[in-house]
């Protein structure tokens, strides 16, 4: 199998090989508006606002700055990272974001509303939103957060400004918009709302046109599970040669044919 090292340095070759004397701006067939997940140390807990009105208080960061975390364009995997100061823009023009678990589901909190806060700070983006509690699945969020079965936090974003490093080995966010995005935490690493058994037919389309690169590595992959070995098949047997048809029996006995040869006697 082919080592991760080896897969980012090919894919880097194959990237910088496509941008030519162009630098391209964004990996090449990322989302637009891309879910980055991270672990956070998430709390809750009951307040009492200015409103006199209680509330789950929800808190966290939804992004870390500085910190690479891995990706894959349509050439293999890289390193991303976001930089500090990334958010200060989109932070100083008031987006309009809401606050959602798994990215689904009717929105719990917004800045509209005033019940989500964004900030920025050498650690990354923070979020804290106050969560009605009356709400049903409210509480089965808060309970998931206190019994530690959510632990990861996750926003979604455009990218506005990024830059590739010399090699293409790492991609850095320089500047996103949050603009009609979302924030909040979520169930785990990869996309929530599918499995593998669900997209099979998915990944079957997309076989016949995989990068190279990554179809090497899948077949590479494959052929190493011991769940798809099979038996060898047998080579097909080269069929006998026909036999030519006996001659047809003619149905006479022995007694017949020393009377024939008898008689061939006697005329001579």
């Amino acid at each position: 199998m082919t080592d991760m090292a080896t897969l980012r340095q090919q894919a880097a070759q194959s990237r910088a090989g496509a941008a030519g004397s162009t630098a391209m701006a964004v990996p090449r067939d990322r989302p637009e508006s891309p879910e980055i997940r991270f672990m956070s140390q998430l709390r809750a807990k009951k307040v009492t606002r200015e409103d006199g009105m209680d509330w789950y208080q929800v808190e966290g960061y939804a992004s870390a700055f500085e910190q690479g975390y891995e990706m894959w364009d349509m050439f293999g995997p890289y390193t991303e990272v976001v930089s500090a100061g990334a958010a200060d823009a989109t932070l100083a023009a008031d987006p309009e974001v809401v606050f959602r678990f798994n990215h689904a589901g009717t929105p719990m909190a917004s800045t509209r509303n005033g019940r989500l806060e964004l900030w920025a700070d050498s650690a990354g983006l923070g979020q804290r939103a106050y969560l009605n509690p009356k709400r049903a699945d409210v509480q089965l969020l808060v309970q998931a957060i206190e019994d530690a079965d959510v632990r990861e936090q996750s926003f979604m974003f455009r990218i506005t400004s990024g830059q590739w490093s010399p090699d293409y080995t790492e991609y850095r966010i320089n500047a996103f918009d949050l603009e009609r995005g979302d924030v909040g935490p979520v169930t785990y690493g990869a996309n929530p709302h599918t499995s593998v058994a669900a997209r099979s037919g998915e990944f079957l389309d997309l076989i016949p046109n995989l990068p190279a690169l990554v179809a090497r590595e899948a077949f590479t992959r494959l052929s190493q599970r011991s769940d798809l070995t099979t038996a060898p098949v047998p080579a097909p047997q080269t069929p006998a040669p026909a036999r030519s048809a006996a001659p047809a029996a003619q149905g006479r006995s022995i007694s017949m044919l020393r009377t024939q040869l008898l008689v061939e006697s006697d005329e001579d």
